[in-house]
């Protein structure tokens, strides 16, 4: 074989056992970990009694367990996937159950909108973000921002957004997963102490 021919299909095969090794490798899943209690933080107002909390609505491409990260340095409008870690659930899903578990640990009764009564007011929660951000080659955070809206009846009663992002403690999927399940507590932190402001029925 000719050496150019020899030199290609060597590196041909090397790429190919590079994917093939890829495919072959173990997914890794995450969560956000334990709901450790942190010492609660008094709203303003007192105690913030009953609320519902619908389901946390978003993008599309927050509606499966793919985990993503942007290259900001490089390319920001781009998102891409790791190949080979995924959340246990759709991100919809876990920012759902940590803000009713943040919820109720700071001593609000959450409640499902099947089980709402007239005058419990609802909380709705929209993410505009959830990404671990890539600042530079070593150096990450995980960014989470949402619009949060408090209705009263059919009425509007206060939305406000709410954005944090945490530092990653390694530049791969696992610092991202902590990052962001970081952030998403400081978020939570910060609706509870928005809840405590307004002037809602409290039962």
């Amino acid at each position: 074989m000719h050496p150019t021919r020899f030199i290609l299909a060597a590196a041909l095969a090397l790429i190919l056992s590079g994917c093939a090794s890829q495919k072959g490798q173990p997914t890794t899943q995450f969560d956000f970990g334990p709901a450790t209690p942190t010492t609660p933080q008094a709203p303003a107002q007192g105690a913030l009694g009953s609320v519902v909390v619908t389901d946390v609505t978003g993008s599309s491409a927050l509606d499966n367990e793919r985990m993503f990260y942007r290259l900001s340095y490089a390319d920001p409008l781009q998102a891409r996937t790791y190949a080979n870690s995924r959340w246990t659930a759709n991100p919809l899903q876990l920012l759902t159950q940590r803000f009713k578990t943040r919820l109720a640990q700071a001593g609000a009764r959450v409640l499902s909108e099947t089980d709402a009564s007239i005058g419990i007011p609802l909380l709705r929660i929209d993410v505009d973000e959830f990404i671990q951000d890539f600042g530079g080659t070593s150096r990450s955070t995980g960014v989470v921002a949402v619009r949060a809206s408090v209705f009263q009846g059919h009425t509007l009663v206060d939305q406000r957004s709410f954005r944090q992002s945490v530092p990653a403690t390694s530049a791969d999927a696992a610092g991202g997963a902590r990052a962001l399940a970081a952030s998403t507590d400081a978020v939570a932190a910060d609706i509870v102490a928005w809840l405590g402001t307004l002037n809602i029925n409290r039962r």
